[in-house]
């Protein structure tokens, strides 16, 4: 399955994703913001401190999450794809949240957080 173009417009229009993690039992985590970037028809997130607890560890470990922005609400399949793609990758998050400094974008560009890139793929 892929992303509709009008969920893609509204995920990248959107400065933060909401991303609740699947448990092993079904359930979801509780839904947390985290940013969010689109490259072509592919949506990819990062940690800028790769770790195996908190909501990465948890849609790492069982590779499915529930995400969302206003207008999008999606079960999506959780893929690390580490530094694959990282100069467009990169290049997404300067565009989109270099407003907000760049000690703060430098710290999602970084070599942790580059492999740390998931991507999300609807189910």
């Amino acid at each position: 399955m892929s992303w509709a173009p009008e969920q893609l417009e509204r995920i990248d229009s959107s400065d933060e994703l909401r991303i609740a993690a699947r448990r092993d039992d079904g359930s979801l985590s509780r839904a947390l913001p985290i940013w969010v970037v689109r490259v072509g028809d592919d949506v990819y997130v990062r940690t800028w401190h790769r770790r195996e607890t908190g909501w990465f560890g948890r849609v790492v470990r069982t590779g499915r999450a529930r995400v969302s922005v206003p207008g999008v609400e999606a079960d999506v399949a959780v893929e690390d794809v580490g530094a694959a793609r990282r100069a467009e990758v990169d290049a997404a998050y300067q565009d989109k949240y270099g407003r907000y400094g760049r000690s703060t974008v430098d710290a999602m560009v970084g070599e942790a957080a580059a492999a740390s890139t998931l991507r999300f793929v609807p189910e």
